[in-house]
């Protein structure tokens, strides 16, 4: 357009200037005759016309000579097999089985806490006291009870063996043993209530009742946690219930410990669909080999549920859509020397999408060239100059 352009300039040049004996245009216009200006401008109709069809034979010869002049300048990538996982991003917070406080379990003043905050201990340590009331003194007359019981009973059995003696004798020396047995166990197991001891290996997180304090059955004494057996809780859509398993490979992040990733698995899922929300639960252990992680603390889960060792990804950004609502990229044939081929539209499907990238499922095979930067100004059989493939 801007050749047809100058060239009109030119023929108007021409016709104002009269080419010599011809008068100008300004010449006609100021005779103020009518017929002559109709004259003049069929005249430069005439040369309009002329130079409009010699400059379409031009354009035309210089499109089958010129090679190069509608080629678009574009970037390609070749694609190639990659192995792909896809990850579920979900919300969750860590929680621990062994987070517990200790109630005392008899009444009395609390005598000694043994133990301090921060501590650790190991499972049946002792952490504190109570006074047992005399219980103590109760238990050491019934063991002596006890061990008459048991000669008594002893004696009378072989007596018994022997033809000597009546069976009641012996029926009551062995109700008296194991009666007095009984007691005794029965008071050891009040008196093993007045030791406060750790269910199992952990650190004292708390004293929450001071020693000397008088107290009561369920009265809360010290909070015991064990950090080395922790699990994230999370709940999972219930669409992912088939490729969510135990075992199944999940990556955690912890967003106030900076961005390492600790590598772990799914250790338990529930068999039961929350009908509020459609989801299930699942538990992520969690190692803490640095100590830092601490019950209640928010993580970023990460849940591998879909893997292929053989996906085809290119950038979501090269991707278009027709008004079919079709997706279709642009990818070239043959490239020759000097880096000009020419585009065709590739119609694809879609799979999982990670990031930036997407799994292309059909439509395109391991070493297809596809159009990068550049595809949206493309069209199908367009010729193209790939500046760089990839």
């Amino acid at each position: 357009m801007k050749k047809i352009y100058s060239l009109l300039t030119v023929a108007f040049l021409l016709a104002s200037c009269g080419g010599g004996s011809k008068k100008s245009t300004d010449d006609v216009i100021a005779e103020g005759d009518l017929t002559a200006i109709k004259e003049k401008r069929s005249e430069i109709v005439a040369q309009y016309d002329e130079l409009a069809s010699e400059l379409r034979t031009l354009d035309a010869a210089i499109s089958k000579l010129d090679t190069t002049s509608k080629v678009s300048l574009v970037t390609a990538l070749t694609t190639k097999d990659s192995l792909f996982h896809h990850y579920v991003e979900l919300q969750g917070s860590v929680a621990t089985k062994q987070n517990i406080v200790i109630n005392a379990e008899y009444p009395g003043t609390l005598l000694d806490v043994l133990v301090k905050e921060g501590q650790a201990v190991r499972k049946g340590q002792v952490l504190a006291r109570i006074d047992d009331g005399g219980l103590a003194a109760q238990l050491a007359q019934l063991e002596v009870q006890a061990e008459l019981a048991a000669t008594t009973y002893e004696r009378q059995k072989r007596l018994w063996e022997q033809q000597i003696g009546s069976e009641i004798q012996y029926l009551q020396a062995k109700t008296q043993y194991e009666s007095t047995k009984n007691a005794v166990a029965q008071m050891k197991s009040q008196l093993a209530k007045t030791r406060v001891v750790a269910p199992f290996s952990g650190t004292i997180d708390e004293i929450i009742t001071d020693e000397g304090s008088v107290v009561n059955v369920g009265v809360p004494l010290i909070r015991i946690v064990n950090l080395s057996n922790m699990y994230i809780e999370t709940e999972v859509p219930e669409r992912y219930l088939s490729s969510i398993k135990e075992s199944t490979n999940v990556k955690v992040i912890f967003p106030v410990l900076g961005d390492e990733v600790i590598e772990t698995k799914v250790r338990q899922v529930s068999n039961y669909i929350n009908p509020t929300n459609r989801s299930f639960k699942i538990e992520v252990a969690v190692p803490n080999h640095k100590g830092l992680i601490k019950p209640n603390l928010t993580a970023k889960v990460q849940i591998n549920d879909y893997t292929s060792e053989r996906a085809i990804l290119i950038p979501q950004s090269i991707i278009s859509e027709n008004a079919e609502g079709e997706q279709y990229v642009y990818k070239v044939g043959e490239i020759k020397g000097d880096s000009v081929a020419t585009a065709h539209k590739a119609i694809i499907k879609t799979g999982k999408t990670q990031g930036d990238y997407v799994e292309v499922i059909e439509g395109l095979a391991n070493g297809d060239v596809v159009i990068q930067e550049g595809a949206r100004r493309v069209q199908e059989g367009q010729k193209v100059k790939i500046l760089d493939n990839k």
